[in-house]
């Protein structure tokens, strides 16, 4: 049986907000294109079909919409885009999921999505004041209040949905707040993605740094555990991942032991990239609107992009936790580790405290 992932950007590097640390405005910019527009219907049953020829039942795909601001292909491409599916797929299994930072929603996008059954991630910084600053619309006005209408409409209408945080440096600094604000808004699934310099690597005021990485989730792990022992459980993903790997081995996200996953990241014109972080016109693999999705998989620019040479820190030749980490994800390395003149690893700050623990939960999950 194999399952696939797909990530769609039907409405490519569009978006209704003007986030100030936005990671695909800099992925966009750097490109010959910066936005391919609106993903067309016919490009759309194109890539359907070249994702279905290659599987057959009991295989399952996951489509993923993400931006940009998916919302912005409006309602209607998404009743077709699921309508064309269900004609092409035959008992092959879909799974829908779409990330949004929450804007457009209302009453009728949220029956849809249950309908659908769409695992809808929000994105929204922990706090209020932090989420305000950064996540502005184009008149320059914060969103929070906006977000938070979606999430309670998400919420009464029954959608499944988690949160994503942008962990920037700042929002780094207040790891109590940011639980306490889950706890206070029963936020059950959250992950937090680290804020990045510059793909040019420049520094950007916004990014994390490796020592506040640490400090953040070392904290932050801590207040986890104690209500996870007391049977309150909530997912903090890189929690997740971590328990999973040193419970049976199994690695639940791209680049967590340094191994870049082949992924298929779609443009709205149907060009095909290896790596959400790299949708650049260097590391295109080629169509999904005009090759199947099986030979997107093997093409050279693909087996060439998880090839390609990355340099390692010299911390790690002599880190205990090179095999179970193999330098992280490139992209985050320097936010997370460090560069290769770093003196200390946050990653490794971070294992030092807390890998302990990480183990004794994951041997616990393994009898249980």
């Amino acid at each position: 049986m194999k399952q696939v992932a797909v990530m769609l950007k039907p409405a490519s590097s569009l978006c209704n907000l003007r986030c100030r640390y936005c990671f695909y405005a800099d992925v966009s910019d750097s490109r010959a294109v910066r936005s391919f527009g609106v993903m067309e219907r016919e490009t759309a049953r194109r890539i359907l079909e070249n994702i279905f020829s290659c599987l057959e039942p009991p295989d399952a795909v996951t489509i993923a919409f993400q931006g940009g601001e998916p919302t912005l292909a409006g309602l209607d491409f998404y009743r077709f885009f699921t309508e064309e599916a269900d004609r092409l797929r035959g008992r092959v299994r879909v799974a829908y999921a779409l990330q949004t930072n929450g804007i457009l929603l209302d009453e009728e996008w949220c029956r849809f999505l249950k309908e659908r059954k769409f695992l809808v991630g929000l994105s929204m910084d922990a706090l209020r004041a932090e989420h305000d600053q950064n996540r502005v619309d184009a008149a320059g006005k914060g969103t929070y209040a906006r977000v938070s209408a979606a999430r309670a409409m998400l919420a009464r209408c029954g959608v499944d949905y988690n949160v994503l945080t942008v962990l920037t440096g700042a929002l780094a600094r207040h790891p109590q707040q940011v639980w306490n604000w889950l706890c206070k808004e029963d936020i059950r699934y959250v992950q937090f993605i680290p804020c990045l310099d510059g793909l040019d690597g420049g520094s950007s005021p916004f990014a994390l740094t490796p020592e506040r990485f640490a400090s953040f989730y070392t904290q932050l792990f801590g207040l986890w555990k104690a209500d996870f022992l007391l049977g309150r459980y909530r997912s903090v993903k890189l929690f997740d991942d971590l328990v999973h790997l040193f419970a049976d081995g199994s690695c639940h996200a791209c680049g967590l032991t340094g191994h870049c996953s082949p992924q298929i990241v779609v443009e709205a014109d149907g060009s095909v990239y290896p790596c959400d972080f790299y949708a650049l016109d260097e590391y295109r693999v080629g169509n999904l609107a005009e090759e199947r999705l099986d030979g997107l998989y093997e093409a050279p620019a693909m087996a060439a992009f998880r090839a390609r040479p990355t340099q390692s820190l010299e911390l790690c030749a002599a880190c205990p936790y090179a095999p179970a980490c193999g330098g992280g994800c490139p992209r985050m390395r320097r936010e997370v580790c460090g560069n290769k003149d770093a003196a200390t690893c946050g990653y490794r700050m971070f294992l030092e405290e807390c890998l302990p623990d990480i183990r004794q939960i994951a041997r616990r999950e393994r009898r249980a």
